[in-house]
């Protein structure tokens, strides 16, 4: 039985049966309803990913069955079908939250697609859903804080949960944008030490003549400029944690200083001789191997060996699979609540626009990207692939004959004019001068995924 579930709703017995046998052919799990009002009373039992309802029927029409599945917060999709469907009916049911809305005669393989991808979305919902829920006490606000369903990050939120509570400093290496100092929080806040200072410092971010005495602190008089006392990073996070970030950055001088603070767990501020105590946890961040930078001589080897107790590698977000879809959702709805405004919704083609992209600024770059969304960017027409950098669409090169080149040059343009309108194969018709079925059949002939 396949996991994705089709609810059908429609008056006319023949329909029913058709769109019944066509989609368990296609793997869908169906159930049927003959009217709105019955399917409602049915939902919390079969539970569906897809309602495909008719529009007009006796009694509740399509568009009332969408406004109290909403009301309800049913987490289900929506696709309308109708015979009489004009283009206010269509903007009406997208407002109010259809996946899509079919107008009849409809291409059966295109319904199709249009409902794996509604199921689709509503995994992807309840997968979100059972984030924030599964998980009891101090886990389920790191599975908030650390989001994602991937094994990499099942991993890293195990790894977290042992390393918080054991008294050893860590390094933390990943790309730029990966969340470092994310993961430096949670080991931070999931501590013993969690109510003692947590500070970060970004080693590339200071001058080198003045690390040591932002690091160490200094006395009055110290040095010139010097004209009153200043307590350290090192001193300041005294009982709690210290987040040395990119510290590859930092000067081999300066390194063999912090050295000796982290073995003797004492340090002295510039321009003084008294030795305070420290009770601190290191965690150094680097977006290079410490390793390979040891060995070439560009970091102290015994810095790195005295910090290397522990060391946690982030994926990049291009290797997290639908990780990349989970947190758009996530950061789209935080951003939509601090803009206050409502979150936009997300459609097939956005979606493939988020798995297509490399993110190479990793989920820095992702959560700018929600952001800009959630601001309204794509009120102005652009579609989301838009903002966050399309695919590549250049001519791809083409092997075989000249039936092959053509198939492939055809499948190009269709793809291109997809991309530019947003996936609507309406507007890519117009675009193409064919009429909507015609490309349709082109799409499916030639495997164009929408």
């Amino acid at each position: 039985m396949s996991d994705q579930s089709v609810l059908i709703i429609d008056d006319e017995e023949m329909i029913r049966t058709a769109l019944e046998q066509w989609l368990r052919l296609s793997g869908f799990a169906t159930h049927v309803a003959t009217d709105a009002s019955s399917a409602l009373a049915r939902l919390d039992e079969i539970k569906p990913h897809v309602i495909l309802s008719d529009v007009r029927m006796p009694g509740l029409s399509g568009l009332d069955l969408l406004k109290k599945v909403r009301e309800r917060m049913v987490p289900a999709e929506v696709i309308l079908i109708t015979g009489h469907g004009d283009v206010p009916m269509a903007v009406e049911a997208m407002r109010q939250g259809a996946f899509d809305f079919i107008q009849k005669p409809y291409v059966p393989d295109e319904l199709v697609t249009s409902l794996k991808r509604a199921a689709e979305q509503a995994l992807l919902k309840r997968e979100i859903a059972d984030l924030k829920r599964r998980l009891d006490g101090g886990e389920s606000e790191l599975a908030l804080r650390l989001v994602g369903s991937s094994d990499a990050v099942e991993r890293l939120r195990h790894t977290v949960r042992e390393l918080a509570h054991i008294p050893a400093d860590v390094i933390i290496l990943g790309e730029t944008g990966t969340g470092k100092e994310v993961v430096a929080r949670c080991l931070h806040d999931f501590s013993p030490r969690a109510k003692a200072p947590f500070v970060a410092v970004n080693c590339a971010a200071i001058p080198s003549e003045l690390i040591e005495s932002e690091l160490f602190g200094h006395e009055a008089g110290a040095f010139t400029g010097a004209g009153s006392q200043r307590v350290g990073k090192f001193e300041y996070a005294n009982g709690g944690t210290l987040l040395l970030d990119e510290i590859e950055s930092m000067p081999l001088l300066a390194q063999a200083k912090v050295l000796r603070v982290i073995q003797e767990r004492v340090v002295e501020r510039v321009g003084s001789n008294r030795q305070i105590p420290l009770d601190v946890r290191i965690i150094a961040a680097s977006k290079v191997d410490l390793g390979a930078e040891s060995e070439a001589g560009r970091f102290r080897a015994d810095l790195y060996y005295r910090l290397n107790l522990a060391t946690i590698i982030l994926p990049p977000l291009r290797a997290r699979g639908e990780d990349c879809v989970l947190l758009f959702h996530h950061f789209l709805g935080e951003a939509a609540k601090r803009f206050g405004r409502p979150a936009p919704s997300l459609h097939p083609a956005d979606l493939d626009a988020i798995r297509r992209y490399d993110w190479p600024g990793n989920v820095r770059e992702l959560k700018a990207a929600a952001e800009r969304f959630a601001i309204g960017l794509d009120a102005t027409g652009r579609s989301l692939a838009a903002i966050i950098g399309p695919a590549d669409r250049s001519m791809p090169e083409a092997a075989g004959g000249l039936a092959d080149r053509v198939a492939a040059y055809e499948k190009h343009l269709i793809e291109t004019e997809l991309s530019r309108h947003n996936d609507s194969i309406a507007a890519a018709a117009e675009a193409l001068q064919v009429p909507r079925r015609t490309l349709s059949e082109k799409m499916s002939r030639l495997g164009v995924r929408r």
